[in-house]
């Protein structure tokens, strides 16, 4: 893990005021979250997530803790991040209903102006195949058949990929990269090999 501290909070409202008091001098936090059924923290990850948007911050990975609770990575949104689709209703809700803070706003305007929330992907539930890519998989056949055989997991990766690219020819250019890859058979994530199998 980083050198981000843990932080054990009570609830989401322990939550909130914490970010009120450090959001802005804060460079992250490793927060403990509960699991189902467990008591360490009443503070779940939807609690957990929309105070962090409020406050212009954003969730990250995770990792193990112990049988009652895990860690979730949240720190400070970097400029330029791309938004999900999400995260946009998320924070629609929120400041619907009055929540949003100073610099969840300011996080917001700043997406908008530079055009990244109009852009909000997708998560992988939701990935619809943008036509450039269903027509160049029409035109290769070898490369449609690897595309039909990958998990959930590599055709979003390519998706995700190809939707980030803001330049047309540098979307043109990356689209026959995947093609290419996908005809030789290949994956972005390559699945590995299980033990005793090679």
């Amino acid at each position: 893990m980083s050198d981000l501290i843990e932080l054990l909070v009570h609830d989401a409202e322990s939550w909130r005021a914490w970010l009120e008091s450090h959001h802005a001098d804060h460079p992250g936090v490793w927060l403990v979250l509960q699991k189902q059924g467990g008591q360490t923290t009443a503070l779940t990850y939807a609690q957990a997530l929309d105070e962090a948007l409020c406050f212009g911050w954003i969730d990250g990975q995770i990792a193990r803790r112990d049988n009652d609770s895990y860690r979730q990575r949240f720190t400070p949104r970097r400029p330029n991040s791309p938004w999900s689709a999400r995260n946009v209703e998320h924070v629609t809700r929120l400041t619907q209903t009055g929540r949003m803070r100073p610099a969840g706003i300011a996080a917001v305007d700043a997406a908008k102006a530079q055009g990244r929330w109009q852009a909000a992907y997708r998560g992988q539930a939701d990935m619809q195949i943008p036509p450039d890519l269903v027509q160049a998989l029409a035109a290769n056949p070898p490369a449609s058949a690897t595309f039909d055989q990958l998990d959930a997991a590599n055709r979003y990766a390519i998706v995700y990929r190809l939707n980030a690219v803001k330049r047309k020819t540098t979307r043109d250019r990356k689209l026959a990269e995947y093609v290419e890859m996908l005809a030789r058979g290949e994956a972005i994530h390559p699945r590995k090999p299980r033990n005793g199998h090679r």
